[in-house]
């Protein structure tokens, strides 16, 4: 029995002929997302503004959006910020946090949910979640500083690993799937909560192991062939990591994909944040982090050991930088 290849063993793309096009699309999504964050702003979830949270599913569809603020302002707790959340008939209210201490939080949120089944009857409300300003402060303060790190770590990693060229293509890849994460978030106005934090640190490090597969096998094809021109030995290495890059993306996305359709709503911004970072991390260190290697002027001969000679008996002897003969 033959077994199932999604990529032929002579499959061999030119993907570099397109590395300026390539480039150009993610500079230009890159400032699109930046200008996203920018101008709409993160939609972001009780974790890290504060205040009280609660979810009410209706019987049938859920009124409507101005009709249920309206309501929803009528019971006194300031303006509430109302998302529906994965089926037409649930919803998520947001107010925020009144001072005054833990007490007078207990009493907005029985306040709000007193208010919320008076006005629906037949609606169905949770539990009321409350987060203080300050803990959710710290929470962005750390989960941005978290983000940052594990960046910068994963850098400095590939660069003792590699050179620091590829630390520098490896970083890039990485600020650019991190920032398409931010900019779909922006668009989208999905909540943005410390679930996608782990989101964006799991796509983190999935971009990461596709690209130093790559990489692994670039470092080997350079030492393999030394006059084999940069741009085809990028192109050979990248085919030969190909039947590996789109298998365990495949894989990942058909999990993810059954998740984002029909998995539970509390987990959906997770799953949609996975679905999209595998994607564009499998894009990126195809078309990212090989071509900017060239930019960098990365060849054949760029690392190979530098000799010092000796002679000894009249002879003269070439030795590498450990010291063995050569």
């Amino acid at each position: 029995m033959r077994l199932l290849k999604l990529v032929p063993d002579d499959t061999n793309i030119d993907f570099l002929r397109w590395r300026n096009v390539a480039m150009a699309i993610s500079l230009l999504s890159i400032i699109a997302a930046v200008a996203l964050v920018a101008v709409r702003g993160l939609n972001f979830g009780i974790d890290f503004v504060g205040g009280q949270s609660v979810r009410v599913e209706f019987v049938g569809a859920a009124p409507n959006i101005d009709e249920l603020r309206s309501k929803v302002d009528a019971i006194g707790l300031g303006e509430a910020t109302i998302q529906q959340f994965g089926n037409s008939n649930a919803v998520n209210i947001r107010t925020a946090l009144p001072e005054g201490g833990e007490k007078t939080a207990e009493e907005a949120g029985r306040k709000l949910v007193a208010g919320i089944t008076a006005a629906y009857p037949q609606a169905k409300t949770g539990a009321v979640e409350t987060v203080s300003g300050k803990v959710s402060g710290e929470l962005l303060r750390t989960g941005a500083i978290s983000l940052a790190l594990a960046m910068l770590a994963i850098s400095l990693y590939i660069w003792i690993r590699f050179e620091w060229q590829f630390g520098v293509a490896a970083l890039f890849a990485l600020f650019h799937d991190v920032t398409l994460t931010f900019g779909f978030f922006a668009l989208t106005q999905l909540q943005f909560d410390l679930n996608i934090v782990a989101a964006i640190l799991t796509i983190i490090g999935y971009s990461l192991n596709d690209t130093i597969v790559v990489f692994d096998r670039i470092r080997e094809n350079l030492k393999k062939y030394r006059k084999m021109e940069i741009i085809s030995l990028l192109n050979l290495s990248t085919n030969e990591t190909l039947s590996r890059t789109i298998m365990t993306a495949t894989s990942i996305i058909m999990a993810l994909a059954i998740l984002v359709f029909f998995g539970p709503d509390v987990i959906f911004g997770f799953s949609a944040a996975m679905l999209l970072g595998i994607f564009i991390g499998t894009y990126s260190s195809i078309y990212m982090a090989a071509p900017i290697l060239v930019w960098l002027k990365v060849g054949p001969d760029s690392f190979i050991p530098r000799t010092s000679a000796a002679v000894a008996g009249g002879e003269r002897v070439t030795r590498n930088d450990d010291g063995a003969v050569v």
